[in-house]
């Protein structure tokens, strides 16, 4: 058998291999397995798009589109190509470049029932977009919906029997009423809803860009990552660690929604515990507090269906006005993404964002809430599509720059739930275990104590739910790639 022969039925034998890993979620796994197969033959179309579904279940849009569009090269007959880079486009938010893709499918399967559904369903998510680009108020002109609401004087009906807010103070004693009629699905009260987000927004509006934290001596502080949505994941942290409070204050790391199907229950619980009290509790923006991502992933959805249209509005408002980082003690960094595409970004830079908006698609605010680590010096493309990757000498330069020890950061799954890197310089904190239900990983939290701020991480499993699965309320047209 010549040298090609082999290469090629060697990478067959590999393809097995990252198929067997892929259908036990071990997704990293697989894109590995995949690559070797395509270092051995990469004139197969099959391996480029297997490689870009795994990449998609990572949620690593960019490279998924740049190995379907690698698949495509290699042979421009291959449906499934143009399928796979139509899925992470739409993943992105992404229609009209989705629909290109799709219409490609339907070309080369015409009689494909699957094809000429999901064309179907991309043109009338093309057509919505259009709608709402054509019926979209300029941001000057727009008026805040939260102005629109008097809470006061919404009926609270003589049958409810769930939590309810004495006054204008939300107390401990509501706040854990309302946690129990969560944990047994019950809905809190639109009246008391309104009356908590819009607290939280008049809260959120006077603190800057930048927060700074201080722990005094002796006291400690803990730092929680994603939660998506995985309330009774949330409720198992406060078992763990106790609730929030002044003497054991939390700072989650953005990106409470989306993905889980209680994201409702987990932003009240989160957004009351900080009414209640300010100091106990802080929140950062993550990228998935933004209306396109919530438009897909399952929040907006799951607003309208248990509470109201006009919360949607509201939600979308509140998260505008969400810091984008913090510092404590002056020590450590904690945002959600990452760095920055040029060097010598000072902290003052950042307190001066601008950040009440719609995250865009490029600058300080984009970088702060998409950018991710890479294990090799200097930045690449981002491997989302969105922000960049960078590497141990750009932490290193930033930490310097800005007299800080260490960069604390969430927005990627982790199989411990945690992962070191940059030189101990850099942690990844990831709180939602098992997330999505499929992908087997621990959760973790960090716990500092001042004055030292030496890390203490606690990883944890994934507790039971009730039977609602992840993506529920997700836009119909997304659990379609699912």
């Amino acid at each position: 058998m010549d040298n090609e022969s082999s290469n090629v039925s060697q990478a067959e034998e590999i393809k097995v291999q990252a198929n067997e890993a892929f259908k036990a979620n071990k997704y990293g796994q697989a894109i590995d397995l995949y690559t070797q197969a395509i270092e051995l033959n990469s004139q197969n179309a099959v391996y480029w798009a297997n490689r870009a579904f795994a990449h998609t279940k990572l949620e690593e849009y960019g490279s998924a589109i740049q190995d379907a569009t690698k698949a495509i090269e290699v042979d421009p007959k291959y449906s499934k190509g143009y399928y796979r880079r139509g899925a992470a486009y739409l993943a992105m938010g992404k229609f009209k470049e989705a629909l290109k893709d799709f219409q490609q499918v339907k070309k080369i399967c015409p009689n494909d029932p699957d094809a000429t559904k999901k064309l179907k369903e991309c043109e009338k998510a093309v057509m919505k977009l259009k709608f709402e680009e054509a019926i979209s108020v300029p941001e000057s002109e727009r008026r805040f919906v939260a102005d629109s609401i008097d809470y006061h004087s919404i009926e609270v009906e003589p049958q409810y029997s769930g939590a309810k807010i004495e006054g204008d103070d939300v107390t401990l004693d509501f706040v854990k009423k309302m946690m129990d009629d969560f944990k047994n699905q019950k809905c809190l009260h639109k009246r008391y809803a309104f009356q908590i987000v819009l607290q939280m927004r008049e809260m959120l509006r006077s603190q800057p860009s930048l927060v700074d934290i201080n722990v005094p001596d002796g006291s400690h502080f803990t730092v929680c990552g994603d939660v998506h949505g995985q309330f009774y994941d949330l409720i198992n942290i406060f078992e763990l660690n106790g609730l929030p409070s002044e003497e054991n204050p939390y700072l989650f790391n953005g990106d409470f929604v989306d993905r889980g199907s209680f994201s409702v229950e987990v932003i009240l619980t989160l957004f009351a515990l900080k009414c209640m009290c300010p100091s106990a509790i802080y929140l950062a923006r993550g990228n998935h507090e933004s209306r396109s991502m919530n438009k897909i992933y399952g929040f907006e959805g799951e607003v309208r269906s248990k509470l109201s249209e006009k919360f949607v509005e509201l939600f979308a408002e509140v998260f505008c006005c969400l810091p984008l980082a913090h510092v404590i003690n002056q020590k450590v960094f904690v945002v959600h993404g990452g760095l920055f595409s040029v060097d010598g970004v000072k902290l003052s830079d950042i307190k001066a964002v601008d950040r009440f908006c719609e995250p865009p698609e490029e600058g300080l605010m984009c970088e702060l809430l998409w950018s991710d680590p890479q294990p090799f010096p200097g930045r690449g493309p981002s491997k989302r599509g969105v922000g960049l990757s960078f590497g141990a000498d750009v932490t290193r330069k930033f930490l310097q720059d800005n007299n800080l020890d260490l960069i604390v950061r969430s927005h990627e799954v982790k199989d411990e739930g945690y992962e070191i890197e940059h030189d101990g310089k850099l942690i990844t904190i990831f709180s939602a275990p098992n997330y999505c239900d499929q992908m087997g990983n621990k959760g973790a939290y960090i716990r500092f104590e001042a004055p030292d701020l030496k890390p203490n991480i606690v990883t944890f499993s994934a507790v039971p739910h009730p039977d609602v699965k992840p993506m529920a309320y997700a836009n119909n047209f997304l659990r379609m790639f699912q």
